[in-house]
C-alpha cells in the first residue's frame, strides 16, 4: 500500500487570490476591517475570513493592533510593499488596457494645486503637456491646504502638485523644487540695502502675510517665536501677487518665498535671501498611497522637472540672476 502523507492544506479562497490579498491591502491602507469592508463593500466577517485564511496559509501574523487601527506586522509590510503593485495591477488592468487601445491621448486628468503652484510652477508643465497629450482633457483644481488632501482621498483628484511640511500616512510626497525664504520691500525701503541683515531688523515693520491658516503665516510666527523676535502683522491678505503689490505701494514687508519673483518684481521690488532665518520651501508631487496612477497621470508627473521650469533669483542686492 502508497504510504500516507499529510497532505498540504488546501483553502478553498486560493480559487481566486485576487480578493484575500486585495482585503489585505486595503485593511493595511486604512488601519481596520470594517473601513477595509466598506472600500469592498463587503461584510466584515468576509473581510477577517480572508485575512485569517491568509495568515494561516502563510504561518505568519500579519497585522498587529496600534490603538484603534490595524497596522501591518513586519512580516505583514513584506507582503503589503509585495501585493500592493500586484493588486493595483491587477485592479487597473481594464482601464489601462482600454487606455493603450485608445492611446495616451485620450481621457482626463485631474490636478490639485495651490494659487501659487498653477501661478508660478505649473505654466511650463502644463505647456508641456498639452503639447504631448492634445486630447486629455486637463483640470487645474485651485485649492490650498486640506482642501487638495480631501479631493486626494476622495479620488477626486489623479494628484495634487504643491508644497508640504507634515506628510499624513496615507500619502506620499515627493519633492522635486527647493525654493529659498524672500524678504521683499519697497525699492527705497531702509531694509533694501542694510548691510548683514538681521532677523531683529524686522520687528520694527508690519509684515504682510498670507491668512493663518496657511502654511506660511505658521512658518513665520515659528521662526519668529523660536528665535525670540518680536513682530507685528500689518495686513492678512491671501494671494502672492496681492502681496508684492501691497508691498510695493508701500503698505508694509513681507516674507514670501522665491517661487512668486518674477523679472518683472525688479521694477518695484528689492528682495533679499533670509535662507539664514528660515527653511527652504520644497514643490512636488503628492498621490494617495494604494492610487493607480493612469498613463495620463504617470506622464504628466514625468515631466515635473527642474528643466521645465525656468525662473529668474535674486541675490541680495536686489538684482536677478539665472
Amino acid at each position: 500500500m502508497a504510504e500516507n502523507r499529510p497532505s498540504t492544506p488546501r483553502f478553498a479562497y486560493k480559487g481566486d487570490r485576487l480578493k484575500p490579498l486585495r482585503a489585505f491591502c486595503q485593511t493595511a491602507r486604512l488601519g481596520s476591517v470594517s473601513r477595509a469592508a466598506e472600500a469592498l463593500y463587503v461584510s466584515q466577517p468576509a473581510i477577517t475570513l480572508q485575512l485569517q485564511a491568509l495568515e494561516r496559509e502563510l504561518g505568519v501574523k500579519l497585522f498587529e493592533r496600534s490603538g484603534r487601527r490595524l497596522v501591518p506586522s513586519r512580516e505583514g509590510q513584506l507582503l503589503y510593499d509585495l501585493a500592493k503593485p500586484l493588486v493595483e495591477g491587477l485592479d487597473g488592468l481594464d482601464a489601462a488596457f482600454h487606455e493603450q487601445v485608445r492611446g495616451l491621448d485620450a481621457g482626463e486628468l485631474n490636478v490639485a494645486a495651490g494659487s501659487s503652484t498653477i501661478l508660478y510652477l505649473l505654466p511650463g508643465i502644463v505647456e508641456a503637456f498639452r503639447d504631448r497629450q492634445p486630447d486629455v482633457r486637463l483640470t487645474l483644481h485651485n485649492v490650498t491646504g486640506a482642501g487638495g488632501l480631501d479631493l486626494l482621498r476622495s479620488d477626486a483628484v489623479d494628484l495634487a502638485v504643491g508644497s508640504m511640511l507634515d506628510v499624513p500616512a496615507d500619502l506620499s510626497y515627493a519633492p522635486v523644487y527647493r525654493f529659498e525664504p524672500m524678504l521683499i520691500t519697497p525699492l527705497d525701503h531702509p531694509l533694501a540695502n542694510k548691510p548683514d541683515l538681521k532677523l531683529e531688523d524686522l520687528s520694527p515693520y508690519g509684515l504682510i502675510l498670507p491668512p493663518k491658516r496657511l502654511t506660511t503665516y505658521r512658518l513665520v510666527d515659528l521662526v519668529f517665536q523660536q528665535n525670540r523676535v518680536p513682530y507685528t502683522v500689518a495686513l492678512e491678505v491671501g494671494g502672492w501677487e496681492v502681496i508684492k503689490q501691497y508691498v510695493a505701494m508701500g503698505l508694509g514687508v513681507s516674507i514670501v518665498t522665491a517661487i512668486c519673483l518674477t523679472e518683472a518684481d525688479r521694477t518695484r521690488l528689492a528682495a533679499r535671501s533670509l535662507a539664514e532665518y528660515f527653511p527652504s520651501r520644497s514643490y512636488g508631487v503628492v498621490v494617495r498611497k494604494g492610487k493607480y496612477l493612469s498613463p495620463q497621470a504617470r506622464a504628466f508627473v514625468e515631466l515635473i522637472q527642474p528643466d521645465l521650469f525656468v525662473r529668474r533669483e535674486y541675490d541680495q542686492t536686489g538684482h536677478s540672476e539665472r
